[in-house]
């Protein structure tokens, strides 16, 4: 049965190292990849991208909700759907801009084909990221060390799955792991022993053995990986962090997004001057409103003419942010104080660690945003 396997590019790190991963580690795996593009990301993503198509091989296969016709007076997708909900800007309580402008082209690209997802969430990152409700569509996640997501991990694991699950580890186990992953196998979820608890036991036993019993018992269900003969990444035990996304990224020559170099700015903090340093810390649209402020000051100072763009569109009382517009977030004393309290803020996180690691990089947490955009 043909089982189509896709990647989403974001033009974020993420993703770009997990494509990069792939083809790399899995050539056998023929894998398409697409973008949802808005018409609203940075040009550096737009640049991300072009390389990405040559150390793929592959042109990225653009994916658009609405192709703007020469009639129209709408630039972009954004716009056309901007007009459709009455100007109504999107927010983190109504983001209708991840639903109209990336899942639901997602989706109307995969049809009904049965497709496996990758999805470039990083083993140091607590979130699921985005799964698709249809029935055709799997996510596998390959940099964690659980690359299963939480629906086929919880139909697995399910109590009523017990003797089906220990006879997979009967079979696929070694004697030296045997006993051990047979006890926990055979052990009830309950209050006293969670899901996550046997998840996470069973992975510190032996990963590529966890993998594989999935793999068996996903032969006996309706999910994507159950329909393929052999699926490499059983055997993939690989943890992929922060520190080796931006390793792959450098190693392959395609190089980190632009955006995420940092910049100096200055200060002036009692009565001296002293230099911060800003970037955009995610993939998105320019005018993204989980955006930090620092963020908005750096697109002003870097980019004017999109912070322009994004101002326009602040109208009839629909702001990017809460109780401040980007015209008053614009005045000088506004980005001064902006920037006191990023350097304050930074400077006084950096003295509460012990040592410097590779997490310094990067001195603006990532935050919050939708999976679908910045994977």
């Amino acid at each position: 049965m043909n089982v189509k396997h896709v990647l989403g590019i974001s033009g974020g790190k993420d993703s770009a190292a997990l494509a990069i991963y792939l083809k790399d580690r899995h050539p056998e795996l023929d894998i398409e990849y697409y973008s949802c593009d808005t018409g609203k990301e940075l040009d550096e993503t737009y640049a991300l991208v072009e390389k990405l198509n040559s150390y793929l091989g592959k042109k990225i296969k653009e994916v658009v909700a609405v192709k703007p016709k020469e009639e129209t007076p709408y630039e972009t997708t954004f716009d056309h759907f901007l007009a459709e909900y009455g100007g109504y800007l999107p927010s983190s309580t109504a983001r209708w801009c991840t639903k109209k402008l990336k899942l639901e082209p997602f989706e109307t690209y995969i049809g009904d084909d049965l497709t496996i997802s990758y999805v470039g969430i990083r083993g140091d990152e607590e979130r699921e990221g985005y799964i698709s409700k249809k029935q055709n569509v799997q996510s596998i996640f390959p940099f964690r060390k659980n690359i299963w997501s939480e629906d086929v991990v919880r139909d697995t694991l399910n109590n009523r799955n017990i003797s089906q699950i220990v006879s997979y580890y009967k079979k696929l186990s070694s004697e030296n792991t045997n006993t051990e992953a047979l006890k926990i196998a055979n052990t009830p979820i309950s209050l006293e022993f969670t899901l996550k608890q046997k998840l996470n036991t069973l992975l510190d036993i032996n990963i590529k053995l966890f993998n594989n019993v999935v793999f068996e018992y996903l032969k006996t269900t309706d999910y994507p990986v159950g329909k393929l003969d052999e699926f490499p990444l059983i055997d993939n035990d690989d943890i992929l962090v922060l520190e080796d996304i931006y390793r792959t990224l450098d190693d392959s020559g395609v190089g980190r997004p632009e955006y995420y170099n940092k910049k100096a700015y200055q200060v002036e903090i009692g009565g001296e001057l002293k230099t911060g340093y800003y970037s955009r810390s995610r993939s998105g649209c320019f005018f993204c409103f989980y955006q930090q402020k620092i963020e908005w000051v750096w697109l002003y100072e870097n980019h004017p003419e999109l912070y322009l763009k994004a101002k326009e569109y602040e109208k009839e009382g629909y702001t990017w942010m809460e109780q401040e517009t980007l015209e008053e977030l614009s005045q000088p004393d506004r980005i001064k104080a902006i920037k006191k309290e990023h350097y304050t803020r930074t400077q006084r996180l950096s003295k509460k660690r012990k040592k410097t690691t590779w997490k310094d990089e990067i001195i603006e947490a990532e935050g919050m945003g939708c999976a679908s955009c910045f994977i």
